[in-house]
């Protein structure tokens, strides 16, 4: 009997020890040291306690986001999840260790923020729009916006939205519509930039050709609209120019109509054709300024002036889109994505298939 229970003791012992070298054989090959296809047994040694595969910093391509399998609150232990979420996290992060951050010329911002904020608010709220009469050559495909005050922000929905404010901006000019894949195209042939890794051969499909360019990081954005001889709007002159002066919560007015725009509420499937609701137009006359795809704007994630609470999202890790798109992103609970005030988050390296951007460009005197 005494051997017999030596025999299972040692057993037990070649057992424990056959396990050891085999876990550590595992994480010297996991995806941190270089394995290409990491098993959950590799990943979740890695995870941070406090990590949300439901909130990556950059997305991946899996149906599981068009057609969610889980619950929000299942996916910090589903296999699938983790997997594919810590395995973009980790190129992410090599990504970044190997390029070299791309930043637009310094420049003096284009505005500022009103003294007087309830008088200025009092002048705004409601009023009619006027729109001038101008005396200069717009460029083409491009809407003008006069210089002026105008209403941001809310104090009725989200905290990061909060407060509502009065801003200054001089006068620009913007895309009236986002940039298409046929315009991104053109830009690729001529400069040699890479394509969106979802073109075949180089090129889109030519169904898509009015369709608003995806799968672009921030800093591809910036790439395209310093060759077209423009830049990125910061986030209150894409503010500005989606809801006009005077406070309105939609490009259109203040009552959400779900055929004015590209959205969710709808059961979009996917991109439309650039400036197909011409009902949905902001009051300056741009389109697609609600839905279709988010657009990257130059802004760092960071509280609106005078907003008190704080947050470990903000500082200058995350670039604001804004815009909202045609995809369902309640699963984030994100809310409704359609007011022009809505703000959003994202790494400057993330590309996905609802995040596009326009461009600006500053009015200089010879014109």
């Amino acid at each position: 009997m005494l051997r017999t229970y030596k025999a299972i003791l040692w057993s037990l012992g070649l057992i424990f020890i056959f396990l050891l070298i085999y876990e550590s054989n595992e994480s010297n090959t996991s995806l941190v040291f270089g394995r290409e296809t990491p098993t959950y047994r590799d990943i979740k040694r890695y995870v941070n306690k406090s990590y949300d595969p439901a909130a990556p910093s950059i997305p991946c391509d899996s149906s599981c986001h068009t057609q969610p399998k889980y619950r929000r609150e299942e996916t910090h232990q589903t296999e699938a999840c983790v997997i594919c979420h810590m395995s973009a996290e980790q190129l992410a992060k090599q990504t970044t260790a190997k390029s070299s951050p791309i930043s637009q010329h310094k420049r003096q911002l284009n505005g500022y923020l009103v003294e007087n904020q309830k008088a200025a608010r009092l002048r705004l709220k409601g009023k009619p729009m006027i729109l001038p009469k101008i005396d200069l050559m717009v460029p083409e495909g491009m809407v003008y916006i006069p210089k002026g005050e105008f209403i941001m922000g809310t104090n009725i929905r989200w905290e990061d939205e909060a407060p509502e404010h009065v801003i200054y901006l001089h006068e620009y000019f913007i895309d009236q519509d986002e940039i298409t894949n046929a315009d991104y195209k053109k830009f690729v042939d001529a400069s040699g930039y890479l394509p969106p890794r979802h073109w075949k051969q180089g090129s889109h499909p030519e169904e898509l050709a009015s369709h608003p360019v995806t799968y672009v990081s921030w800093y591809d954005a910036v790439e395209y609209c310093r060759w077209a001889g423009k830049r990125l709007p910061d986030e209150r002159e894409w503010e500005k120019a989606a809801r006009g002066t005077d406070g309105r919560q939609y490009p259109w007015g203040n009552a959400f109509y779900e055929d004015r725009s590209n959205n969710p509420q709808k059961e979009s499937k996917g991109t439309e054709k650039v400036g197909s609701y011409e009902n949905g137009k902001s009051p300056y006359g741009l389109y697609d300024m609600s839905g279709n795809v988010w657009e990257w704007v130059d802004a760092f994630y960071k509280p609106h002036p005078g907003n008190q609470i704080s947050s470990e999202e903000y500082g200058e890790k995350y670039k604001v889109a804004k815009g909202g798109s045609w995809y369902n992103c309640l699963f984030y609970n994100c809310g409704i994505s359609a007011p022009s005030y809505n703000r959003s988050f994202l790494v400057p390296i993330t590309k996905n298939s609802t995040t596009g951007f326009r461009c600006l460009k500053d009015v200089t005197s010879s014109q």
